[in-house]
């Protein structure tokens, strides 16, 4: 993709970690943002969330990665300075953006208040438009694609909600599986799946965790207080749950047969899948069409869900389990992402660790 000219474009000089190339190594990095304009708001980054996402950005696995890229689409800062016309917002208040900072505000995706599924949509980190994420020191948005920030939701630990958060909770909610009582299961226990297991709790349901490791079982049950656990590679535990659950949120990111999954579930049952394996999922008909079973994606959510989240959230004290790290730890956390050595996020403290721009 054709690179940027970060300096000197714009008049607010800001500084960070950026990835030049395909390596996916990170290093300090100058680049400017746009003056706060009337709508605005401009804050300090004190937070900066990071994940497998970022890796495979970075590395460009999918092919769309513009460098120098700029990681962070999770980001929690305190407001430096707003626009006349800002209403949400004032200095000093606490605010966090997500995965998108921008959309075209005119399409029935938008005017429907499902913003996120615009087709020009502008994502925080520049793979859809021309923007640089949120690990560096200062950050400019619109302020309808901020959220205001509860008093009582800790920033380091909050953070990763902006992404792992509204990823998990949306489709609990737009499909129907937030309501006391249902079974739902929950298949993968990571970043996205102990922040879905504690929202799917949060809303009274009974859980079920879904894993391929045994290993998962005891910290399921007693650290998030999983109601049962199931190990899909073992087919007499799986057989004696067949058709007990309303729904499934499947965040595991390797590849696996989702047809076990499907038995699993209640005549109308919904398997929502969150996760993505490089493999594509084999359905044969039969496995949707006994049951009226329905298979669906979903990806991040709209600015409404998302400041919805983010105070249901702070009522339910949900947080993420975070490794809080120094910026000059980057490239070692994505060492270990790659391998999967991370319990369940890592957060950059980008306003304590990231110096001034002496490079």
């Amino acid at each position: 993709m054709a690179a940027k000219s970060p300096e000197n474009v714009y008049p607010v000089k800001t500084f960070g970690f950026a990835a030049k190339d395909s390596s996916g190594f990170f290093s300090p990095f100058n680049f400017s943002r746009r003056a706060t304009g009337e709508n605005d708001v401009q804050f300090k980054v004190l937070y900066c969330g990071t994940c497998n996402y970022d890796l495979e950005m970075s590395t460009n696995k999918f092919g769309m990665t513009k460098y120098p890229f700029v990681i962070g689409h999770e980001i929690v800062g305190v407001v430096t300075e707003i626009g006349s016309k800002v209403q949400k917002f004032k200095v000093g208040d606490k605010v966090g953006v997500g995965g998108f900072v921008g959309a075209c505000e005119k399409c029935e995706m938008c005017v429907n208040g499902v913003e996120n599924n615009c087709s020009k949509v502008e994502s925080t980190d520049g793979h859809f438009g021309n923007n640089f994420g949120g690990c560096c020191n200062i950050m400019v948005v619109n302020e309808k694609y901020a959220v205001v920030w509860p008093e009582n939701l800790p920033l380091h630990s909050g953070v990763p909600l902006l992404c792992a958060g509204i990823t998990t909770y949306s489709p609990l909610r737009r499909y129907g599986l937030d309501k006391p009582g249902l079974n739902i299961g929950i298949a993968g226990l990571g970043g996205l799946g102990h922040l879905a297991i504690r929202f799917a709790k949060a809303f009274g349901a009974k859980v079920t965790l879904i894993s391929s490791s045994v290993k998962k079982k005891r910290e399921a049950l007693e650290k998030f207080g999983v109601d049962s656990f199931l190990l899909n590679s073992n087919p007499e535990e799986m057989q004696g749950a067949y058709g007990t659950l309303d729904g499934i949120i499947d965040t595991m990111p390797v590849a696996h047969s989702i047809v076990p999954f499907l038995a699993l579930l209640k005549p109308l049952g919904k398997l929502i899948i969150l996760g993505v394996p490089e493999e594509p999922f084999e359905v044969p008909a039969p496995a949707l069409l006994m049951g009226g079973k329905l298979i669906a994606g979903s990806a991040a959510g709209s600015m409404k869900e998302t400041q919805e989240m983010i105070d249901f959230a702070a009522k339910h004290n949900i947080v993420a389990d975070v490794e809080v790290i120094p910026i000059d730890y980057l490239n070692t956390a994505m060492e270990r992402i790659k391998n999967s050595d991370v319990k369940y996020r890592f957060v950059i403290d980008v306003g304590n660790t990231l110096k001034s721009p002496s490079f």
